[in-house]
């Protein structure tokens, strides 16, 4: 049986849902970020493209190139409650759907064109989301992930897009591989100082000469210029959460080492987070007292993965959680409500130094391990006895 997978994407999603509540700024080039002249663009809108602002664009540069743009902070509580309406109504119909991000779908609707047509079907969804949450979508149906994606991308805004297993190759060919998912600036000056900037020409290079150039991932990129991807649509669940605990030795009430270790433990969750594209919106703190006593927090967070905002939310959580004045024998932090993203989206009031810095950071941690870096708070004290975990 033939796959039918269909990409759906929210149009500039920050700035529908702010239009949606604002309806005069329909029409005018808009930018969502941080207000200050040093914070960083998180969305805008395609008037404002025109000028060439563009996404994680320093907000200074974006003032030059749009002085007339209206710019407006961003709330990510709307954003979140609007992508969960459009969850809903995707749930409500699709037989398996992924979110892969706050503004971003993956359906597996293979098997259905002989009961609906996957393109007819299709269609009716993206203008039921409309309908019912207001907002602008996009979508392409084609054969895997991948290919769906990049033609999502060539059919904003607001776009409807088949491709057939037989139109795949010819759609792929023309386009620069810069459309290509994992292709990031890095590898696309690499390729192109060798003339290779066409995803046609990539497809022919062999697949070894590609994995020399550019490591472990040429064969993947190899295989995506080809058409190739066999990922499956994962069924999207909020019950996802990520967590660690650490049980003490011994039994302890010295409060700067317990915040020292709750900075060390929201910094590796944090990593993790980040490494694996997720955001969070839940954070949760336990404590278990010398008597076996356990007590809980927690609090709801605009999505993130951010070491200093999340060690800011839990320590709160910490202070007004432990009042006992008791020896603590446990204690535990954990991230639920994940949805697939990056950090960038929630920085609106981030500098572009910060959000450099968090990339470089990263890119340390991932090459040479996670103590390679780490916040002097929560370095004071490495425990022993912790263990991080994945749950459903």
């Amino acid at each position: 049986m033939e796959r039918n997978i269909v990409h759906m994407d929210l149009d500039t999603f920050f700035v529908s849902c702010e239009r949606l509540m604002h309806s005069e700024l329909n029409g005018l080039p808009l930018i969502i970020g941080g207000t200050s002249g040093r914070g960083v663009v998180a969305s805008c809108s395609y008037e404002a493209r025109k000028f060439g602002v563009r996404s994680a664009m320093p907000m200074a540069l974006a003032f030059r190139l749009c002085p007339q743009a209206k710019v407006i902070k961003g709330d990510m509580e709307l954003y979140s409650k609007l992508s969960h309406q459009v969850t809903e109504v995707i749930q409500s119909k699709a037989p398996i759907s992924e979110k892969a991000s706050i503004d971003e779908f993956y359906l597996d609707i293979s098997g259905m064109d002989k009961f609906f047509g996957c393109y007819k079907w299709t269609n009716e969804l993206a203008q039921t989301i409309t309908k019912e949450t207001g907002l602008p979508i996009s979508f392409a149906l084609s054969i895997n992930k991948t290919v769906s994606k990049i033609g999502t991308g060539e059919a904003k805004p607001v776009g409807r897009l088949e491709i057939k297993n037989d139109n795949v190759r010819s759609f792929l060919n023309p386009l620069s591989i810069q459309k290509i998912p994992m292709v990031g600036d890095v590898t696309f000056q690499l390729l192109s100082r060798i003339g290779i900037r066409t995803i046609q020409t990539l497809s022919e290079m062999p697949v070894d000469v590609l994995q020399q150039m550019i490591g472990k991932n040429g064969s993947e990129i190899w295989k995506k210029a080809n058409g190739i991807d066999n990922t499956p649509v994962e069924p999207y669940s909020e019950k996802k959460s990520i967590s660690t605990e650490h049980t003490f030795d011994k039994d302890t009430i010295d409060i700067p080492m317990l915040k020292s270790l709750i900075v060390g433990m929201v910094e590796k969750l944090a990593f993790q987070l980040r490494s694996e594209q997720w955001l969070t919106s839940t954070v949760s703190i336990k404590i278990r007292y010398n008597n076996f006593d356990t007590e809980q927090k927690q609090c709801k967070v605009a999505y993130t993965s951010c070491d200093h905002i999340l060690i800011t939310r839990v320590t709160e959580l910490f202070d007004n959680l432990y009042n006992r004045r008791m020896r603590l024998r446990l204690i535990g932090i954990r991230f639920t409500g994940l949805v697939r993203g990056t950090y960038q989206i929630d920085m609106f009031e981030d500098t572009s130094e910060r959000v450099s810095l968090y990339q470089a950071i990263d890119k340390m941690k991932n090459r040479y391990g996670f103590n390679a870096v780490m916040l002097c708070a929560g370095a004071e004290m490495k425990p022993k006895n912790k263990k991080t975990k994945i749950i459903k």
